[in-house]
């Protein structure tokens, strides 16, 4: 093999191997452009608050998030134009909560599939949802409530139609008999007022939401809906335990949070979120905010937090069918 042509092998294999560095280094490049994180509900609740939360500590780890929120439909709006993918699909992620598993349980043909359709980064934390009533309300135990709301019509409000919390108020009228009327609002950032001020009887919200106002006396918490009482409201009890003579024995419903993108992501992108959000969830401004709100971290991401989901979806079909809603 002659020297020339020694020459002109190296140039040829290196010309081969410079388009793939090149490739390799874009890809560990990501994100190049700014990233959305999109919230499917509007302002104020918990949603909104976490998401602004993690974005703020995302950012130190891969440039520049924004928060846009998109409220709509249970979710199922922003949900519908992220799984459509299209520009800027590639930085795009939502934070997902029960409304990704409800709204195809309650709203037929949508344009996507709940599982199939998404990349499943990380599940962020998990929280129970609280029955509570306004401070000047004359219940004071769910045993009074469910027998006042036997003869009585009740309102229960949520953030919206599909939420966990219009799901857990459906599950509790159906469970005990009771007549409540569901009223939904655009977000939890409406729905508060209206339950503080006692327009409306009672709301199964999401820990953070009330939690401030319960330990200011603004708002009594008659239970919590998790399995297990929450050690962020001391001397609160699990329906599933004070009603377990009222028909309630197995009333569980919590929400969970974490981020999802439309299929088309990239394996790196996926990659570079997982390893920030795992530094993000290691600070301790972040360990502190979950325990400000009464949540818990959550330790799922990828294929175990997309089996997660569709267990979930297969949970909330079976509430929906109890609360006759499909």
């Amino acid at each position: 093999m002659t020297l020339t042509f020694k020459r002109t092998l190296r140039l040829l294999l290196l010309g081969t191997t410079l388009p793939l560095a090149f490739v390799s280094a874009q890809a560990a490049e990501w994100p190049t452009d700014t990233v959305r994180l999109v919230v499917p509900y509007a302002p104020g609740g918990t949603t909104d608050v976490l998401s602004r939360k993690v974005a703020d500590l995302l950012q130190q780890e891969i440039g520049t998030v924004v928060v846009e929120n998109r409220p709509g439909a249970g979710s199922t709006m922003a949900t519908g134009q992220l799984a459509r993918g299209g520009r800027g699909s590639d930085h795009t992620i939502i934070m997902a909560s029960p409304g990704h598993t409800i709204g195809p349980v309650i709203y037929k043909n949508l344009p996507y599939d709940p599982v199939k359709d998404f990349r499943f980064i990380r599940n962020v934390i998990e929280i129970p949802n609280v029955m509570v009533v306004p401070a000047n309300s004359p219940y004071e135990s769910v045993e009074a409530f469910i027998e006042a709301a036997k003869t009585k019509e009740m309102t229960f409000s949520s953030s919206g139609v599909g939420s966990s919390i219009h799901m857990s108020g459906e599950l509790f009228k159906t469970m005990t008999g009771t007549k409540m009327t569901h009223v939904p609002f655009r977000g939890s950032g409406e729905a508060l007022p209206a339950l503080l001020s006692g327009d409306v009887d009672v709301s199964f919200e999401n820990m953070p939401t009330v939690l401030s106002h319960i330990q200011s006396g603004k708002l009594r918490a008659l239970a919590v809906t998790s399995a297990e009482p929450s050690p962020y409201l001391p001397g609160v009890e699990p329906l599933s335990k004070l009603g377990a003579d009222l028909g309630l024995g197995d009333f569980v419903t919590t929400a969970w949070f974490g981020l999802i993108a439309d299929d088309s992501m990239p394996d790196e992108a996926v990659q570079t979120l997982q390893n920030a959000l795992e530094k993000v969830m290691e600070d301790q401004s972040f360990k502190d905010f979950a325990a400000q709100i009464g949540g818990e971290a959550a330790s799922q991401e990828g294929d175990a937090f997309r089996d997660y989901v569709a267990q979930d979806v297969q949970r909330w079909q079976h509430v929906a069918g109890q609360a006759e809603l499909q």
